[in-house]
């Protein structure tokens, strides 16, 4: 930490949360890909190609980093969650009005929008403040099935799968719930995320975060610490994302893709020549000004295993 000493106290408590989070969230990722090597692969179809020259075969050094929100999935994960939290009676329809309201301009602006994003997160925390950890991850898998296995971009997945065709790990890095996010990875047969990471006492939640939700700065210092702990070179990783706030995220690595890009980062990819690829409608790409991206072609997954339980650091 010595290294923030020239900060503002201010800056410097800001900078501190966000290096909190996201060794808090590599540490959870790490975690469940460890228990997830031990698991049993089984194969699923689906439509998509790899570049030929890119992911370089057998690089071990080399692995995948790919934002969660409208760059795999439509949408907000958290939002969907909270649209299976209500089936379940967790809350009441006047909080469902407010998800509802947050899922249609995340769809409508078509980015993310840090003050709905910040009362998303607040919302969810004190709906599953005093439930069981182990609750809410067998809830994930259902609100999965009903809501979110129709809303994963088939060109996104297939680029994920070029990568562990390749020999190499793909992790998702998002601000959901590392829980949430760890079902999604496992379930698209992924190596494993990094996620926000709430707190929780004896396997039960308290309300509060470890850290800061992993957001911009945040899912930059995790990838930093994943690279690390991992000894993978950064130069030769990819990341992929569809927001402006995951520049950091992007910058660090040697092949960064704006996947279904906002205004702001379709410029700063074209200015930096990052490679672009959208896969939403014809309407929705023109209004953004990017072509629609050539086919892609066949997927396999498998599943992997084991969400670890999360206690917040002494």
């Amino acid at each position: 930490m010595a290294a923030l000493r020239w900060l503002t106290p201010r800056r410097r408590s800001a900078t501190a949360r966000s290096v909190l989070a996201g060794e808090a969230s590599a540490e959870a990722a790490r975690k469940s890909a460890e228990a997830a090597e031990t698991a049993d692969r089984t194969p699923e179809a689906a439509a998509g190609t790899a570049e030929p020259e890119f992911p370089v075969h057998g690089d071990d050094r080399a692995a995948a980093f790919f934002d969660l929100d409208n760059t795999v999935m439509q949408g907000a994960a958290i939002f969907h969650f909270g649209r299976g939290l209500y089936k379940r009676k967790f809350f009441e329809t006047r909080d469902l009005a407010r998800f509802a309201w947050q899922q249609a301009w995340f769809r409508l602006a078509g980015f993310e929008d840090p003050e709905h994003m910040q009362d998303a997160r607040d919302s969810a925390l004190s709906i599953v403040k005093g439930h069981r950890v182990s609750e809410l991850k067998s809830i994930g898998e259902e609100i999965y099935d009903e809501y979110m296995a129709e809303r994963i971009w088939p060109g996104t997945r297939a680029l994920a799968q070029a990568h562990l065709d390749a020999g190499q790990k793909v992790w998702l890095v998002t601000a959901a719930p590392v829980e949430i996010a760890q079902v999604i990875a496992r379930r698209l047969g992924l190596t494993g995320a990094l996620g926000t990471v709430a707190e929780s006492i004896g396997g039960v939640y308290t309300g509060k975060l470890v850290g800061e939700p992993l957001h911009g700065p945040a899912k930059a210092e995790a990838v930093r610490a994943l690279a690390t702990a991992e000894a993978l070179d950064l130069s030769r990783c990819a990341a992929y994302s569809d927001s402006h706030n995951d520049i950091p995220m992007l910058s660090l690595v040697g092949h960064p893709y704006a996947i279904n890009p906002d205004s702001k980062l379709r410029k700063h990819a074209r200015e930096l020549e990052w490679r672009l690829r959208d896969y939403r409608t014809g309407r929705k790409a023109a209004k953004v000004g990017i072509p629609a991206a050539a086919g892609v072609g066949a997927v396999a997954g498998g599943t992997a295993a084991a969400i670890a339980l999360h206690r917040r650091r002494r």
